[in-house]
């Protein structure tokens, strides 16, 4: 099945138009080519950017609760969920 492009339109400065329009020529890829490939850039740099978030709220509560390290983060998971730890033999 064959994807269907939309078409969309937008507004940027001339300086912006102009480097794209260069860009593209340079790389012999066309405009279209270049903003899905920022698209993707951006995409990354966003999951980037939540994932570091998320990394960031888990050292806060992990330094709330005197956990310094992964091992102790492993013990006190396994502690609320009711699993022996360290594993009996």
């Amino acid at each position: 099945m064959a994807r269907k492009a939309v078409t969309i339109g937008f507004s940027v400065l001339p300086e912006i138009e102009e480097k794209i329009s260069r860009w593209a020529v340079e790389e012999g890829r066309t405009k279209s080519d270049l903003f899905r490939a920022m698209v993707r850039t951006y995409e990354r740099e966003r999951e980037h950017r939540v994932l570091e978030e998320l990394s960031s709220y888990g050292r806060a509560k992990a330094e709330e609760q005197g956990l310094s390290t992964e091992e102790d983060v492993i013990r006190r998971i396994k502690e609320i969920r009711g699993v022996a730890y360290p594993p009996r033999h």
